[in-house]
């Protein structure tokens, strides 16, 4: 069977990807304790279900420093158990919970919304190790229902890269593993002809690989990305991310990306984001 582990931060957006899987005909359930978890496979397995997800966090308090040894031992059993970890930049989510005016869930009258939010990320950094992480701070509900369906229907028998696209001006995003800045070529956003249209357009192509210095720093990323994999590997990372950046994130990054992903894809498991052209649907 399959199991999707839903952790990250309060407010990050668990409870969209809990829905979305549970639209997917995925067996869920909200805030399960983590000493419950080997249970819930348990009963899974037993009622005939082939897909689960439920959602672990730091409401599990210190049960969830068993969650590492769970993971591996329901992998031992063959059960295909995946964790995804939903992240958001702290000013997003003091914004998310201003708007809600919900309470943090680890709010006891002592501690700031801000406080209870590093107290939350404390608390997770040993999980989010295990996790595949995406961080949601610029994503509107209808690309992180699209992100969790490209997670969950992908093959992960092997490591996975992760391409992404983003604006500077919008911050990095906290799920890259690296980062490459591409803002030092030529920008398409300058031609009105070229500003409506992104780096997947024919148009933009033709006027980025026009300058030699484009493909210097396309096989300058390539290279490092390919010297580098093994050492990832090496250190049985399942997902690597790699983020390049420009200003807006239209036109050179997602350029980039398309390229390098083109690259890698003939060999390797290869995802593709683009968060500002995502962001906006």
């Amino acid at each position: 069977m399959q199991l999707i582990i839903i952790t990250g931060l309060s407010g990050s957006g668990k409870s969209v990807a809990l829905k979305a899987l549970e639209d997917g005909a995925y067996y869920t359930a909200d805030n399960l304790p983590a000493k419950l978890l080997p249970e819930m496979v348990d009963f899974l397995q037993s009622a005939g279900y082939t897909r689960g997800a439920v959602s672990i966090d730091a409401r599990s308090g210190d049960t969830l420093d068993l969650l590492p040894r769970q993971v591996n031992d329901l992998k031992a059993r063959g059960i295909d158990v995946r964790v995804l970890f939903l992240d958001a930049k702290t000013d997003t989510v003091l914004k998310r919970f201003s708007e809600t005016r919900r309470r943090h869930p680890l709010s006891n009258g002592d501690l700031t919304v801000a406080e209870c939010i590093a107290r939350e990320r404390e608390m997770l950094a040993d999980i989010g190790s295990l996790s595949h992480h995406i961080d949601t701070s610029d994503l509107n509900p209808n690309a992180l229902r699209a992100w969790i369906k490209d997670f969950v229907e992908f093959d992960q028998s092997g490591m996975t890269l992760l391409f992404q696209s983003f604006g500077f001006k919008h911050g990095i995003p906290l799920d890259a593993d690296l980062v490459f800045d591409v803002r030092c070529l030529p920008n398409p956003f300058y031609d009105p002809r070229l500003r409506p249209l992104t780096g997947k357009d024919q148009a933009v192509i033709d006027f980025l690989e026009a300058d030699s210095n484009v493909k210097r720093m396309h096989d300058d990323i390539r290279s490092f990305v390919e010297n580098w994999l093994p050492c990832f590997v090496a250190d049985n990372r399942s997902y690597v991310t790699i983020a390049i950046g420009c200003t807006g994130g239209e036109h050179r990054s997602v350029y980039f990306v398309e390229a390098l992903a083109r690259y890698f894809s003939p060999g390797r498991r290869v995802l593709v984001r683009h968060r500002e052209l995502a962001g906006g649907e």
